[in-house]
This record gives structure tokens, sequence and C-alpha cells, in this order.
């Protein structure tokens, strides 16, 4: 199971959102890249990277700031939010980015997801994010009725690398993570889960450990490294299984 951080950028600067909500911001630094950075040397393998503003827009507006971030570090990187097209995932796979991520495109573009993991193989991952077990949108300002295992279910077999699970109540609150939830979602498929939101401390990350064998691949962590309830060192020997 990987660890991975996760970096948020709001109009160029580095925060982390209560539930996602825009207007309850914190900042963390103003250089996302020294962020990027820290998080290498501290031992991270891949970074999460999100374009909060990209996400509630509807297309990227922190392009230049992720590739600099791409550029300055030498780990790899998933990249989402405003990606609607292919013409983006184009430039951002152009510009070194790993992997990247198609949240409400998959939601109100299926095809686009589908053509996605054909032109570029084991490198997209579907955002699936829900309020109280239903799908989110549009930067989660727009819950549809749409069940989460339902969208994961019927995105079985196209190639997704990963689907990276947000539970939006846990987002940023340091209140755990919601661990049925997850289940339910691991259990309904076969394509690998990373599961975001509420992580806060080392007995969470045990917990997810466990379901590993399920299907869960990792655990991006924000809230908890910046506020300092997690080690990032120590979370990565849980992970791996050396504490």
């Amino acid at each position: 199971m990987q660890v991975i951080p996760a970096i948020d950028i709001k109009e160029g600067r580095c925060v982390r959102l209560r539930q996602g909500k825009m207007t309850e911001e914190t900042v963390y630094a103003v250089n996302p890249v020294e962020v990027a950075k820290r998080w290498e040397q501290a031992g991270a393998r891949l970074l999460h990277v999100v374009d909060l503003d990209g996400a509630v827009g509807g297309a990227p507006k922190n392009q230049r700031v992720i590739h600099d971030i791409a550029t300055a570090v030498s780990i790899p990187l998933q990249v989402g939010g405003g990606i609607r097209d292919l013409k983006t995932i184009e430039n951002y796979r152009a510009s070194g980015i790993h992997r990247v991520i198609l949240g409400t495109a998959v939601v109100q573009q299926r095809t686009l997801i589908v053509e996605a993991c054909q032109r570029f193989p084991k490198a997209i991952l579907a955002g699936i994010d829900a309020m109280d077990g239903r799908v989110a949108v549009d930067g989660w300002k727009t819950v549809t009725q749409e069940k989460a295992t339902d969208l994961a279910k019927d995105l079985e077999g196209i190639g997704l690398a990963a689907i990276v699970y947000t539970d939006i109540k846990r987002d940023g609150m340091l209140s755990g993570p919601n661990l049925d939830a997850i289940r339910q979602l691991i259990e309904c498929v076969s394509t690998p889960v990373i599961a975001s939101g509420g992580v806060t401390t080392l007995e969470d990350l045990k917990s997810l450990k466990k379901l590993e064998p399920l299907g869960l691949s990792g655990a991006i962590i924000g809230k908890a490294l910046y506020a300092g309830t997690l080690d990032l060192a120590e979370a990565l020997s849980v992970a791996e299984g050396v504490a």
C-alpha cells in the first residue's frame, strides 16, 4: 500500500480545504514546488496533485505550477482537477505527469475516459468523490443520485490504473477514514482502489493496511501531514509493513 502526500493548489498556493469548500481554506505554503520537494526528501514515492480552481471551474487553472512541480521532483505525479478533454490529458502527459485523474468527466463524458484509457494505458485514474455514498461532481458542488459503488462497477474492464475514492465528509476534517464505505467499494470491483479523506493517525493507516489484500493499493494523506498529526516517514513505514 502506497502512502501518497496530497498537494492541493488554489490560486497558485498549497492549501487544504474542509470538505472541499473553497471558502474554508488554510494556506500552508505560497510555493507548492517547495512542498513537493519536502515530501520527496521525506521519502514519498508518488504525489497526488489537485488543481482546485480547475475542479470548480471545469478547466485547468494551475498548469504552470503543476509543470514546475513535475520538473522539480524526480518522483511521479498523479494530477486531477478540471480535466475534461483529451487535449488536456495529452498536455499533462507531455509535461511529465505520470497519471491523470478524471472526476466529473467520468460521470458526464463516459466516452472520454474510455478513449483516454485506450490512448494512455495504465495512466488514467477515475476520481470517485462521494457524499453519503452518492457521487459528487463539479468540484463537489453537485451531488448526483448515482451510487459510488454503481459507478465503480460501471468502470470495470476499461483499463483504469486505479480508482481514487474520496469520502467528502471526511476530507480535511482529521476525523478518520470511512472504512465501511471504502471496504464496500473495494469489494465490488477488481480495479485497485486508492482511499482519500480523513486519514489522521498511524492507527488509521493500520486499519487501511488491513484492506490491502482486498484491493486497496494506496492512501492519500493531506491535512494530517500539514497539521502534524502524522509524520510521513512513520506513515511510510506502516504502509510498507515495517512498523
